[in-house]
């Protein structure tokens, strides 16, 4: 249908084309000088020492899991509420994933469950930002503190959101930054690790690039590394839309504030930001009661509006749920009831006002 609203879709204009044009042109299209100047932007931005630019979101949080020596016997608690990739880089270095339950208004780790879920073999709590709402930073860096755990932040969906204005990515040793389309920037596939810990930092970087260390201008292989480099072309595609980054934040607050004004349904309840948050507005997720998410999402598609759940309850998908064999009903039931009755609605910064309508009002007739 022509005039069908995506859930989101990127906002590329002949600045960013330009961009990446520019470096093809050149021929030096693996990474280089765009991806560092990317970097130092977003680190600026964020107020941290270091970025590191990556191949994907998920390769960022596989990094910072490599770095910090996490592995087999390990433990590292991630919430039972997100996109899978979460708890499969855990997976990937050899460690256990160890699911705690999310508030149901925030869609985030519940707090007061963590300590519960720690043992001798806890090494890190991977706490995500959904949907851009940062998690309760301050509480969980001090559990962290307390049982002496690196706090690790997947914040794939929260560039731009803050706490008292001081940004995700900036909390805990490390975090994680996707830039796949859904997100507000894009590079198609790509990711950005932030941290204060220059070491840390470094030996980001020789993982990235196959292990290589280069030292008084001698190149070695140092570590048993990954191929998870970005190019510049992508780097430069990501820079230009950086440069409008707080126009594309701005534009949807000012979407997500007709949502929060005009939309008046008894089975559909708003998301939730608490004071001192600014939620960066990733996705858009409602909660359904008295509807089902089935029936919500064929009536706003025959009303031409896109419409899906918003993330996985991780123990429930097939994998999780065979290997740890979990009863999400009573084990996670918010993280289930999120699933179940959670729903992402249209927004995406070049949205007009004859679509936001058109979105406020399917959804009030469901």
């Amino acid at each position: 249908m022509s005039n069908f609203i995506p859930i989101t879709k990127p906002w590329l204009i002949d600045e960013d084309i330009n961009a990446v044009s520019d470096v093809l042109k050149t021929g030096m299209l693996v990474q280089g000088q765009e991806v560092e100047k990317l970097e130092i932007a977003v680190a600026d931005y964020l107020n941290v020492k270091q970025v590191i630019a990556v191949s994907n979101g998920t390769a960022t949080m596989h990094i910072m899991l490599k770095v910090l020596g996490i592995g087999p016997g390990d433990e590292v608690i991630v919430p039972a509420f997100s996109y899978v990739a979460t708890a499969n880089v855990v997976e990937l270095v050899g460690a256990t994933p160890v699911f705690v339950d999310i508030d149901i208004n925030t869609f985030n780790i519940d707090t007061k469950l963590i300590e519960q879920k720690i043992t001798p073999r806890t090494k890190a709590i991977l706490a995500v930002h959904e949907f851009g709402l940062a998690a309760n930073a301050k509480e969980i860096n001090n559990i962290c503190k307390k049982h002496n755990l690196f706090f690790l932040e997947d914040a794939a969906c929260a560039l731009g959101a803050s706490i008292e204005n001081k940004k995700t990515g900036s909390f805990g040793q490390s975090a994680s930054f996707s830039l796949h389309p859904r997100k507000a920037i894009t590079s198609g596939e790509g990711g950005l690790i932030s941290t204060n810990d220059e070491e840390f930092a470094y030996k980001c970087r020789i993982l990235r690039n196959h292990g290589v260390d280069v030292t008084k201008g001698k190149t070695g292989f140092v570590e048993a590394g990954f191929n998870y480099r970005m190019t510049d072309f992508q780097a430069a595609l990501v820079a230009s839309q950086f440069n409008r980054f707080e126009e594309i934040l701005s534009k949807k607050n000012e979407i997500a504030a007709h949502y929060f004004s005009e939309i008046k349904n008894s089975k559909v309840i708003l998301p939730h930001i608490p004071q001192g948050y600014t939620h960066s507005l990733q996705s858009f997720h409602l909660l359904l009661e008295g509807i089902t998410q089935n029936e919500a999402i064929e009536k706003l598609k025959l009303l031409g509006v896109g419409a899906n759940y918003g993330a996985q309850c991780i123990p429930e998908v097939i994998y999780y749920k065979n290997k740890y064999g979990y009863n999400s009903k009573t084990d996670f039931p918010n993280a289930l009831k999120a699933f179940d009755q959670g729903l992402v609605i249209p927004l995406f910064p070049q949205m007009q006002q004859e679509e936001i309508n058109k979105v406020i009002s399917a959804i009030n007739q469901l």
